[in-house]
């Protein structure tokens, strides 16, 4: 059993507290970064279930601040763990990419090329024609994974380096084609490093 001295002494008020709090407010407001991120993107199920956990961590660290209000090392840790949770919040949601991105690149050169790699690769192109500030181009549209962000772009970059481009995040998608995501082999991943000149 917890010896009843500790709770009242000046390491719990001074540290344990603290830490307590912080480690509470970091869980919590991860947990509700995600909640909104997963809000956003239309996860009507998980969300309710972070929520319900965002709140319970929540109330626990608020409860400590209430019952020792004199201790001003607890508003800091307080606003501490909010911070860094909203922080480890973003970071986890960039991890798990989750959910599809709309990707426009408008080339600065040819897309010919581009275009056909892109395919070679497994993605879905649609190809329109528009008019720029110096004449016609050719606007490449795709939906992906956010997992094949950074691939998507490198092939880009490998035919188009000063392309211009925008990604937004897509709530739905209906009967549309998603890039099928090729099972790993040591001949995929030797064809992926000879592309990229490793």
């Amino acid at each position: 059993m917890l010896d009843s001295s500790l709770f009242s002494s000046e390491i719990f008020a001074w540290v344990i507290l603290p830490l307590l709090i912080f480690f509470a407010r970091i869980m919590d407001v991860s947990i509700g970064t995600l909640r909104l991120i997963f809000v956003s993107k239309g996860f009507k199920y998980l969300a309710p279930i972070l929520g319900f956990f965002e709140v319970i961590i929540w109330l626990l660290a608020i409860s400590q601040i209430i019952q020792h209000l004199d201790s001003w090392i607890g508003y800091v840790a307080y606003g501490l763990g909010f911070a860094t949770g909203n922080y480890i919040g973003i970071i986890l949601d960039e991890k798990l990419s989750i959910g599809n991105v709309i990707v426009r690149v408008i080339p600065k050169y040819d897309t010919t090329q581009l275009i056909s790699d892109l395919r070679k690769n497994n993605f879905a192109v649609t190809s329109v024609e528009g008019k720029g500030m110096h004449g016609e181009v050719n606007v490449i549209l795709s939906i992906i994974s956010r997992k094949d962000i950074k691939e998507y772009i490198h092939i880009v970059n490998q035919f188009n380096p000063k392309a211009f481009y925008t990604i937004e995040d897509v709530n739905s998608v209906k009967e549309g084609y998603i890039r099928l995501r090729r099972p790993k082999s040591v001949f995929n991943i030797t064809q992926k490093m000879r592309r990229r000149g490793k």
